[in-house]
C-alpha cells in the first residue's frame, strides 16, 4: 500500500509468465503502521473479518492474483498469530482493492 510500484509493474509481469511471487516484509519495516497509528479500521473491514491493520495490509496484498505468498517478518509469537488471521475469510476483488489503497491514501 505505501509503494505500488511493483504492484503496477513487476507483478503483471510475472502473472503473465506464471511466475511465483513472494512479498518479503510486507509491512515495510512498520513504515505501514506508523502511518495508520491511532487511525480506525475502515467499517468494511469487519466485513472481511479484518480485525487489525496488520490484516489489513495482508489481505491487500494476499488478495492480488499474481501474489503467491506473504512472509511478515516478526519475533513475537502475538504477532505471528495476528498476521495468520489474515488468511481467513474472503480477500477483497479488485473493486475492494482499490477502496483499500484509496482509504490508506487519504490517510
Amino acid at each position: 500500500l505505501g509503494e505500488r510500484e511493483a504492484e503496477q509493474r513487476l507483478l503483471p509481469l510475472a502473472q503473465d509468465n506464471g511466475i511465483a511471487v513472494m512479498v518479503n516484509r510486507p509491512f515495510q519495516r512498520a513504515r505501514l503502521f506508523a502511518q495508520v497509528k491511532g487511525r480506525e479500521l475502515p467499517g468494511y473491514a469487519k466485513d472481511l473479518g479484518i480485525t487489525t491493520w496488520a490484516q489489513f495490509f495482508l489481505k491487500f496484498i494476499l488478495s492480488h492474483p499474481a501474489v503467491t505468498c506473504v512472509i511478515p517478518a516478526t519475533s513475537k509469537a502475538k504477532h505471528m498469530r495476528d498476521n495468520m488471521q489474515a488468511q481467513f475469510g474472503e480477500l477483497p476483488d479488485a473493486n475492494l482493492r482499490q477502496k483499500m489503497w484509496t482509504d490508506f491514501q487519504a490517510i
